[in-house]
């Protein structure tokens, strides 16, 4: 009783409560008292969901810079970057950012030293060892790869956030038609998102 909402980040939990139902200390104790709990009880099975995205020219900027920088060429970035299923960690910085876990080192590349005043929602991008996507238009430092037409938030729908915290999500390669196709079928109301169970040892991630 009293707690209004948790929300789990990489290392964390926030939890946000009422004071006038349970106080600070009564809270702590609680919370503490379940680190005793032994509970068997098993994690529902995350699903993977796929996330069409072409890859370099105009939709991914830095592609290029990426490749170079690692020593590779842009179809080895591609493939290593399309070939495994990333953890979702935590969604932040505008609403629907997944932050994602389990990009390969391979294609590590540092943020830019300016960041861009704009981004398009739908942008791929990296920094760091981390890889993400671009929910909505915002500045930000990334390196800009490729992009997708699929919409992460839709404040207009029931269910606003297509991703969710302890899921995977994997970059499925699509040509510039491809994109095309899918972002009119998108306008139609008439796409939908390719989404599966993930079976027992099958992420594929570090």
């Amino acid at each position: 009783a009293g707690i209004l909402d948790w929300i789990p980040t990489y290392r964390s939990i926030l939890i946000k409560y009422n004071p006038s139902v349970i106080s600070n200390h009564q809270l702590i104790n609680q919370l503490a008292s379940l680190e005793t709990i032994k509970d068997n009880k098993e994690l529902s099975t995350p699903f993977i969901t796929e996330i069409p995205v072409v890859y370099g020219g105009a939709f991914g900027p830095d592609l290029e810079y990426v490749a170079n920088h690692n020593n590779l060429s842009v179809k080895e970035v591609i493939k290593i970057h399309s070939e495994r299923n990333y953890l979702i960690y935590m969604k932040g910085f505008t609403p629907g950012f997944p932050y994602l876990g389990g990009m390969s080192e391979r294609i590590a590349t540092p943020r830019l030293k300016s960041p861009r005043e704009k981004i398009t929602g739908g942008s791929v991008g990296i920094a760091g060892n981390q890889t993400g996507i671009y929910p909505i238009d915002s500045p930000g430092g990334w390196q800009l790869i490729g992009k997708t037409p699929v919409k992460l938030f839709n404040p207009e729908k029931e269910e606003p956030f297509l991703l969710r915290a302890g899921d995977y999500l994997r970059f499925v390669p699509v040509t510039e038609e491809e994109y095309s196709q899918i972002e009119l079928q998108i306008s139609l109301n008439k796409y939908e998102v390719k989404r599966f169970s993930l079976e027992v040892g099958d992420n594929n991630a570090d």
